[in-house]
């Protein structure tokens, strides 16, 4: 009992708390904003694990030089089957590191870090808003980001200005041989998908638009 109690009271335990509701406030912070790749389970538990992790191996290898060789060489062997998807997810992974290693040294550095990760996610989302308030656009979409967010198929029978001028477009794609356009815009979240939806069903040039919610 006496050793639960000292486990509990432990600053260790304490830091190893903060770091995993840090990695909570960092991936609800992306949710958030829309960015929905950050929205799975294997997400989630990357994010409240890594940071505890990255903050027990600088604990253990702090104060041993042989150990920490040896823990460099262990985790050399490690491999990721899956690529990352995106600079920002690699990004957010250091950061996750960042964390944990920062806070085995000074848990108040590790805090500022944080605040600095979550005022950088809202910052870019809160002036992408007054952007598009005014019509503007402060970041634009890549062709990268198609499997993380909506968009439109649109087949037309002419060339629509109105599209290919628009930010949102991705991808455009001219069939010779049927004389057809295909059009694909991507959006960060349905409202704006279904609004463009309905502003193009009066253009008589349009054969179809595909909505893909995935």
């Amino acid at each position: 009992m006496q050793n639960i109690l000292n486990l509990i009271y432990d600053p260790n335990t304490s830091i190893l708390l903060f770091l995993v509701v840090a990695g909570l406030i960092i991936r609800q912070s992306l949710v958030f904003v829309g960015q929905i790749w950050a929205n799975t389970y294997h997400h989630l538990a990357t994010y409240l694990l890594l940071p505890g992790i990255a903050f027990v191996i600088t604990k253990i290898i702090k104060q041993d030089i042989a150990l920490s060789l040896g823990m460099i060489g262990a985790l050399s062997i490690v491999r990721f089957r899956n690529p990352v998807k995106s600079p920002f997810e690699l990004v957010i992974f250091f950061g996750l590191l960042t964390l944990g290693i920062v806070a085995g040294v000074e848990v108040k550095i590790s805090a500022m870090l944080l605040a600095l990760i979550v005022a950088v996610i809202f910052g870019i989302y809160i002036f992408e808003n007054i952007f598009s308030y005014f019509g503007k656009s402060f970041t634009n979409y890549s062709f990268n980001e198609a499997n993380q967010v909506y968009s439109l198929e649109i087949l037309s029978k002419n060339k629509l200005d109105l599209i290919e001028n628009n930010k949102n477009l991705i991808n455009l794609y001219f069939n010779k041989d049927n004389h057809e356009y295909s059009y694909r815009l991507i959006f960060r979240n349905k409202k704006e998908l279904y609004r463009a939806k309905n502003s193009l069903e009066s253009i008589s040039d349009i054969i179809s638009v595909k909505v893909d919610l995935n």
